[in-house]
């Protein structure tokens, strides 16, 4: 019997809610690259008031929202979807969360004087901080389950909140330009097997489409994809690392 082609499932939470920073764009890359392998993607919107089953996906995104969308959003991770995001995180299901996103997979997080129950998928907890905000390009060095060595990604960052890494939680990288978690630590994101979360957005994939390559490996169980033509996108990146100050890769 002939092997069915792969199919990448992605479910998408909250994009109605959570697309301030136009990072839909990452969804769209994650499609293109793997239609251009001749990989099938099925994306399904999750939405208020929606069940989420994790069994039904190979990966799962979440971006960012104004803050009264996060708080709506916040109060249904609080609960089953959380519990189901986290049972996803220990399946091993990809899981990709961008700023106002990155703060939901936390225990809590800071809106105006309200601390507000996160979806406890990562040991982190944001909070508001004396200081100016943390904004401008930005540059880290990150190391992912099955890379060779360690690779470069870059974006922008916005935040006006610090967030801190519990004992146990590893970052996704290390900073090598910009401000990252909190400007303090040099950390970056927070990463534990295959959920990541970023505060890089601008969108982050079309700058990084290595990051993408992987991100679609790890849902779909693979070792590697087939090579593209990435000669514009290698330009992205080049472009991308300039504007925060690193040389070209």
């Amino acid at each position: 019997m002939a092997e069915h082609p792969p199919k990448l499932r992605i479910g998408a939470l909250y994009p109605d809610l959570l697309n301030i920073y136009a990072d839909r764009g990452n969804l769209m890359v994650l499609s293109r690259r793997c239609e251009w392998r001749e990989i099938a993607v099925e994306i399904d919107a999750v939405g208020l008031g929606e069940p989420l089953d994790p069994a039904l996906y190979d990966l799962l995104y979440l971006g960012g929202g104004q803050d009264a969308d996060q708080r709506l959003c916040g109060e249904e991770l609080a609960g089953a979807k959380g519990e189901a995001l986290r049972a996803a995180s220990s399946e091993g299901t990809v899981i990709l969360a961008v700023c106002g996103g990155y703060q939901l997979l936390g225990r809590s997080y800071q809106l105006g004087n309200e601390v507000v129950p996160g979806a406890r998928v990562l040991d982190v907890e944001t909070v508001r901080a004396e200081g100016p905000r943390l904004v401008g390009n930005v540059a880290i060095e990150v190391e992912l389950p099955g890379m060779p060595a360690p690779r470069r990604l870059a974006g922008f960052e916005n935040h006006g909140v610090r967030t801190t890494l519990g004992a146990c939680q590893g970052p996704l990288g290390r900073v090598i330009s910009g401000h990252g978690n909190d400007g303090i630590s040099g950390f970056e994101g927070a990463a534990t097997g295959n959920t990541i979360g970023t505060y890089l957005h601008g969108p982050l994939l079309p700058g990084n489409v290595w990051f993408a390559d992987w991100l679609i490996a790890a849902a779909l169980g693979l070792s590697g994809l087939e090579a593209l033509p990435d000669r514009l996108e290698a330009e992205a990146h080049s472009s991308a690392l300039a504007a925060a100050g690193q040389p070209a890769a």
